[in-house]
């Protein structure tokens, strides 16, 4: 308890520094079909692909603060001379909307909403985001089986960006992301059934999902723009996350309401806490395609230090934005040696995701994201996974759903070679259902209270262990930066 009186701290330190600081604000603007999209404004110069996604029938007067009223509380008092209107561009272009930012170097849709805490301070530009729900989580609540297990605990991460043009065409980005899961979760994280990946003690994590590091990203990137339409961009991260997969989970708008990693996380996006990874990308209109050198071993037990970079892995990912609403990505790596407790095994791993975000009102958007991954041993059967999920926000309320399949093995699952066989693929279904709703805001941050339930339907040689469909739940309160705007 403590340790969340703590973070609670620390977070409303952040509240009140955010709330004297120069502000750089999202702009709602209205869509033929009468939605609004929030924007990014970057002063007097806007790409050809940022006029697309605010192309619809956004009205640019010649003074920008001219009718426009306060949304936001911290900014009561601020006169419109002293208000800076230029907002951060995407990290790894000067010429595409931050919207479109995900995790690592990956793409969002340029409709997604952006919930953060925006600041200026001369030639720079900062962000601040984060997210920590303290929960009550209980896994098989109905005591079918024999491997659920509760807990009272606080799931959480912090992210700061720091950004600056340099020249005409340069842009220099930095991404700070940290976690206190090591002193909310423990060393065994926090109970997930039927999810698996990485150790503790020196034993397999199962029913489990691990706790992140206390630096979950340090990374630094530079962006040359060739043209509106063309960029470079370099990006360097210890730790960081390589051009393989999605948007990692915690980042995507379709899942920021859920507390809970997806079972099918170490199927998808695992790596985006990488000890080493170097990435090159260039960008041609709406694609972009990168290739990554990166550690393979995923982090070790010691949450607090930074692992050996090893460059002994691969990746390469193609993006493509066919509209302000759409982000598709499909990717391919080879991960040398993930496990350390399975030093011996090499992983191939192919993803294909799809995102969408739909804004339709005031403080109201649909975010979905469909997501298909594959890990694939050398001289054994590929184990597939399949992800949807959404979240419906309807101002203070938000609705949200998951649904997964995956494909878990006799090892994954830590169970006998001898009773189950070796290498046998068990399929395992997961549907989560659950809701947010908004108490009040502190400073530019939003309170709210929320709860789940999940149901599992896995194989019937799992039933002596599991039980027949376990179900999970969980009560929570969720501290999360809310959504800055102005109103025209």
């Amino acid at each position: 308890m403590k340790n969340l009186i703590i973070i609670t701290v620390v977070l409303f330190g952040l509240a009140q520094m955010a709330s004297g600081q120069t502000m750089k604000m999202n702009v709602t603007t209205k869509s033929k079909k009468g939605g609004k999209m929030n924007m990014p404004m970057k002063g007097k110069k806007m790409s050809d692909t940022a006029k697309k996604a605010t192309k619809m029938n956004m009205r640019i007067k010649s003074d920008p603060m001219k009718g426009m009223k306060m949304k936001d509380s911290s900014m009561k008092g601020m006169k419109k001379d002293g208000m800076k209107m230029d907002m951060m561009s995407n990290s790894q272009s000067p010429n595409l909307p931050m919207t479109r930012d995900g995790s690592g170097t990956s793409w969002l849709p340029d409709a997604s909403p952006m919930y953060g805490i925006m600041l200026n301070s001369g030639k720079w530009s900062y962000m601040l985001h984060g997210n920590i729900a303290l929960r009550y989580t209980s896994q098989d609540f109905t005591s079918k089986g024999n491997r659920g297990a509760n807990k009272v605990d606080a799931p959480n991460w912090f992210m700061g960006m720091a950004q600056r043009k340099v020249g005409e065409n340069g842009l220099l980005h930095f991404n700070l992301m940290m976690s206190l899961d090591r002193l909310t979760e423990g060393g065994g994280g926090y109970p997930l059934l039927f999810q698996t990946g990485e150790s503790w003690k020196g034993q397999p994590l199962i029913d489990h999902q691990h706790p992140h590091d206390l630096f979950s990203e340090l990374s630094a990137s530079y962006a040359y723009s060739f043209s509106k339409k063309t960029d470079l961009s370099i990006y360097v991260g210890y730790p960081g996350e390589p051009a393989l997969g999605p948007v990692a989970f915690m980042h995507r708008p379709s899942a920021m309401s859920d507390p809970d990693a997806p079972i099918s996380h170490h199927w998808s996006d695992a790596t985006h806490i990488t000890f080493g990874v170097a990435t090159v990308g260039f960008r041609f209109y709406d694609f972009k395609i990168e290739a990554s050198s990166f550690t393979g071993r995923e982090p070790n037990e010691n949450r607090y230090n930074f692992d050996k970079p090893r460059f002994d892995s691969w990746s390469g990912r193609l993006d493509y934005n066919p509209s302000a609403n759409w982000a598709l990505q499909v990717s391919h790596g080879f991960i040398k040696s993930p496990e350390e407790l399975h030093p011996e095994e090499n992983v191939y791993r192919s993803t294909a995701s799809a995102t969408y975000s739909l804004p339709f009102g005031d403080e109201k958007t649909f975010n979905a994201t469909a997501l298909w991954g594959l890990n694939k041993i050398p001289n054994q059967q590929g184990n597939n996974s399949a992800l949807l999920e959404g979240d419906l926000r309807l101002k203070k309320l938000a609705i949200y759903t998951r649904y997964e399949f995956v494909q878990k093995t006799t090892e994954e699952l830590v169970l006998s070679p001898v009773v189950y066989g070796d290498n046998t693929i068990f399929p395992i279904n997961a549907v989560t259902l659950g809701l947010n709703y908004d108490l009040l805001k502190v400073g530019p941050l939003n309170l709210a209270v929320g709860g789940q339930l999940t149901y599992y339907a896995a194989d019937n040689k799992l039933t002596s262990l599991y039980g027949k469909n376990p179900m999970g739940g969980e009560v929570f309160l969720r501290l999360y930066p809310r959504l800055m705007k102005m109103k025209m």
